[in-house]
């Protein structure tokens, strides 16, 4: 539940029953559709649901937890459980461990020792996937084999604390096969290639500029003034200083408190500002953003905390 919440937001349920009707209308009628239809519309429904998880777990788009959470419960890419991610990113939202590898779940920095250990071909791996055209490409099962084995890893010695959030993850899982392969007949390899991991891809594309490793924490996360395309498709978190100034504001209200505070915003992430996906296109489809190994994670821990 947030502070902000006064009502039912309806705005954010009616985008959710079109994407799921969006989805479940290609998948009934994909022996009819040709896959340059299936593919596009596909991957934008896909990701855009991954926004509307991010919005719900903020508090929306009710006041009820539960609600909210059953909204959005079936997940079309089979990419991680709804709790997982709910609990991950709200500790990331503690902006004065941003970017850390230790203390910030969605960091994709590591340690400077750890890069040293790093084998060859994981070094490549990384290396490829710090790039966009590569975040797109293999960043989705990177992201998928790094967390699955973790925490099945977890679960196997005994830490069951995420084992629920698994066991409805693998339960709204089975739903969603039953509903493409057994019901609309359509293949599962094809619903993977044509949905489920593009919209992974695309959802990744919000994340990869959002942050910085630098040592003031204000400047560590970007805005991105995008198109109205991008700006519906990431519910408007490519302004990602507003919204982590205001995690609790719905998506459809931040584009007016950036206008309101644009100014603000700017001097508060010193200019860490982009024109546009297409401009992060342009500089990192086949760049590195920045290098793998924290340049100095002194900036983001206590002085009397000791690696």
């Amino acid at each position: 539940m947030t502070n902000s919440q006064t009502s039912i937001e309806w705005p954010t349920i009616v985008l959710t029953a079109a994407v799921y009707g969006v989805l479940a209308s290609l998948v009934w009628f994909h022996a009819i559709l040709p896959w340059w239809v299936i593919l596009p519309v596909g991957a934008c429904a896909a990701a855009l649901h991954s926004s509307l998880q991010h919005e719900t777990l903020h508090g929306h788009p009710t006041r009820s937890r539960f609600v909210n959470e059953l909204l959005v419960g079936l997940s079309p890419t089979f990419w991680l459980p709804y709790g997982y991610y709910r609990d991950s990113h709200l500790k990331h939202h503690n902006d004065q461990h941003l970017t850390d590898p230790d203390q910030d779940p969605e960091s994709y920095y590591m340690l400077p020792d750890t890069w040293a250990q790093t084998g060859g071909i994981k070094r490549t791996l990384f290396a490829v996937n710090q790039t966009l055209g590569g975040r797109m490409l293999i960043g989705p099962a990177v992201s998928i084999a790094r967390t699955w084995s973790k925490e099945w890893t977890d679960i196997f010695k005994g830490n069951l604390k995420s084992l629920p959030s698994w066991t409805v993850f693998i339960m709204s899982s089975c739903i969603v096969v039953y509903y493409v392969g057994i019901i609309c007949g359509m293949p599962l390899w094809q619903y993977l290639l044509l949905i489920a991991y593009p919209g992974i891809s695309l959802a990744l594309v919000r994340s990869f500029c959002e942050h910085q490793a630098v040592e003031n924490v204000g400047e560590r996360t970007i805005i991105v003034e995008a198109s109205p395309f991008w700006s519906l498709l990431f519910l408007n978190n490519n302004l990602h200083v507003a919204h982590h100034n205001r995690p609790n504001l719905p998506w459809y209200k931040l584009p007016d408190y950036y206008a309101e505070h644009r100014e603000t915003l700017i001097r508060q992430n010193n200019g860490y500002l982009m024109k546009g996906y297409g401009e992060i296109f342009r500089r990192y489809f086949l760049v590195p953003k920045e290098p793998i190994p924290h340049p100095n994670t002194a900036w983001l821990k206590p002085k009397a905390w000791k690696r």
